[in-house]
């Protein structure tokens, strides 16, 4: 909670030249806990706008003297960052819609819905609220770092954003880790965009998804005549990061043989092409991210000891949506504005009751799963406001307690032990979507381990 919420209540000026509607909005919006100012005519209400700032403005379009329509474009001139939420009667529905082009956050029709009402004045108070917050956290970032797409408020956050904008302007080579769908790619990005590199390549490659021949070639280019089907010379990833940044996805599944290669580009910043023997040096930022704890994968063998303290030479560590639940508002509101505006939809919010769910969720595919579940949501949504029930994840379905799947799910008759292991196996894949590296790291096992045991139940 930041201090204002502390100190003061969320100031309104209700502006309404129907005196009797507006003392029942004073009455009815105060208590509620907000603090209400009164107007009874436009000019009145941006002459009040002039003596101090308010948090909210509700008012309403058509009055005598000065209409809600020109106080709106005056107040938004002395004070743009005020949401003013607009009052009209059906009949002037579409004068409503173009003052939202004007800068107005919202209208509700008369006679008003109270529930929509409270429903409205709350999404505009969070949303003014999450501005001047985020304002206060770029000045402690400092005015030249840009946190691009990343939203969070939570404590957790703001100290792994203090840290980004202290990395960034280094040369560091940077270790991020965290569970699937944290958003390890965003956190290289605002890496790369804050740093002296900005201007040059921001290159990415996914080492979990593209087979070892065919990664090697990608990262350190090929001869022609290399192999068969190199018809021609081929540049790699590092080579087009000269001068920028490569951010190595799932680093933890190189092989071994590239593990070797790629410590050689960051000991000596030099390389050679497949089936070549020029040496090219280089001038490469290396950001590398896994999901899987890989202190684990040097006590199986699978990952080196010298490569990982060659890439962690600072650690990231993202935190689970569990383990920052105060920005889940957040997230799903930017999620659906995206996506109303994407798929050109009006949704206005979420219910309280859909909200409380969304919070309490546990999350396991993280940001994206809930990015994922507010874009189903909003294509499938017929009302103005999303529900628990346009989310099956918190409807009808249960909540998970554990991130593995329970064997008890095999018929007793079958109860031997690869039929434990198999069916363990298989509805760990269906559960993330058939990636694999996520279903190992679940598992607590090697990538390598997983494919090999596929391969003996015939699921490869």
């Amino acid at each position: 909670m930041n201090r204002k919420e502390t100190t003061s209540p969320t100031s309104v000026l209700v502006v309404d030249d129907d005196r009797a509607h507006r003392t029942m909005l004073r009455t009815l919006v105060g208590g509620w806990g907000y603090e209400i100012f009164e107007a009874d005519d436009g000019q009145a209400a941006v002459e009040a706008v002039e003596r101090r700032p308010y948090d909210l403005i509700l008012m309403d379009i058509r009055m005598i003297k000065v209409s809600g329509l020109e106080a709106l474009e005056r107040i938004r001139v002395l004070n743009p960052a005020i949401p003013v939420i607009l009052m009209t009667a059906y009949s002037s529905v579409e004068t409503a819609v173009a003052a939202l082009k004007k800068g107005a956050y919202d209208y509700l029709t008369k006679p008003l819905d109270f529930e929509k009402l409270k429903l409205t004045l709350q999404r505009a108070a969070d949303h003014r609220r999450l501005r001047e917050e985020n304002r206060e956290l770029r000045k402690r970032l400092g005015d030249r770092f840009d946190p691009g797409r990343i939203i969070g408020r939570s404590p957790a956050m703001v100290r792994l954003l203090e840290t980004v904008s202290q990395v960034a302007a280094s040369e560091a080579t940077v270790l991020i880790t965290g569970e699937s769908g944290t958003g390890k790619e965003l956190i290289a990005g605002a890496v790369h965009h804050n740093s002296p590199r900005r201007d040059g390549p921001f290159v990415k490659i996914n080492c979990a998804a593209i087979t070892e021949t065919l990664l090697e070639s990608e990262l350190f280019g090929h001869e022609k005549g290399a192999f068969t089907g190199a018809e021609r010379r081929k540049e790699g990833r590092i080579f087009q990061a000269d001068g920028g940044t490569l951010f190595l996805d799932e680093v933890s599944e190189m092989s071994l043989p590239m593990q070797v290669k790629l410590l050689r580009v960051l000991q000596e910043r030099e390389f050679s092409r497949v089936g070549g023997e020029e040496v090219i040096r280089v001038d490469v930022r290396v950001v590398a991210a896994s999901n899987r704890n890989l202190l684990e994968a040097i006590e199986d063998g699978s990952f080196r000891e010298d490569l990982y303290y060659r890439l962690n030479v600072v650690a990231l560590e993202l935190p689970a949506l569990r383990d920052r639940r105060e920005d889940i508002p957040l997230l799903c509101q930017h999620f659906l504005e995206r996506f109303a505006q994407k798929n050109r939809k009006t949704i206005k919010g979420f219910t309280p009751g859909a909200m409380d769910g969304l919070t309490r969720y546990r999350w396991p595919g993280n940001v994206r799963e809930l990015m994922n579940a507010v874009e189903r949501a909003v294509v499938l949504c017929r009302a103005d406001y999303l529900t628990a029930e346009d989310f099956p994840a918190i409807a009808g379905e249960p909540q998970p307690d554990t991130e593995q799947p329970h064997p008890a799910a095999v018929p007793s008759e079958m109860q031997t032990l690869d039929n434990v292991e198999r069916a363990t196996i298989l509805q760990t894949l269906e559960a993330v979507g058939g990636n694999k590296s996520e279903a190992a790291r679940r598992l607590g096992i090697t990538r390598k381990t997983l494919h090999s045991k596929l391969k003996k139940y015939g699921a490869a």
